[in-house]
């Protein structure tokens, strides 16, 4: 797939909310780096064979319940959540996957094109520790045709997130 830099935010790069959120974050110069795609990339595995990267850089934006309370959960592409592991982090009681009606209420987006930040709620965010493993990640630019690549480092702070170990461990 090939992919093109897009420079504006009204329909070709980031979502506008998106795009608002970059500027007012003082990273304004990451909305003429937004990569737009002519497909949808909607999982971690579409997303980096259209970067042309390993899926541990992808950035997943993941939308929980923590005893009712939404959560977002930073995670790299190659790794799912444990859920338990969220569990504990929180003190919760339980921890369930948001669907997609709690996902677009919470963030004000669609599934698959989550951002880590910029979104309509304020929501305490966790990042798994194995993110910072990159120089660089791609993260969803607030549509499921878009990405933008970030420091780890300066994700986790833009996004104002914990750093915490919730990824699944292979056994």
């Amino acid at each position: 797939m090939t992919t093109t830099a897009a420079t504006d935010a009204e329909g070709l790069g980031a979502h506008p909310r998106f795009a608002e959120a970059l500027r007012e974050q003082g990273l304004g110069e990451l909305v003429g780096r937004v990569r737009r795609f002519p497909e949808a990339t909607r999982t971690a595995a579409e997303a980096a064979a259209a970067v042309g990267c390993e899926p541990s850089r992808i950035c997943k934006s993941l939308i929980f319940t923590a005893d009712g309370v939404p959560v977002l959960v930073l995670m790299d592409g190659a790794s799912r959540v444990d859920l338990e592991r969220v569990r504990r982090e929180l003190g919760a009681g339980e921890v369930t996957r948001a669907d997609a009606g709690v996902v677009r209420e919470t963030t004000g987006y669609a599934i698959g094109g989550v951002p880590p930040f910029g979104h309509r709620t304020r929501t305490r965010v966790l990042a798994d520790r194995a993110l910072l493993a990159h120089d660089l990640v791609w993260a969803a630019a607030g549509t499921p045709y878009t990405v933008f690549p970030i420091a780890p480092s300066e994700l986790v702070a833009h996004a104002g997130a914990t750093l915490v170990d919730v990824r699944e461990r292979n056994a």
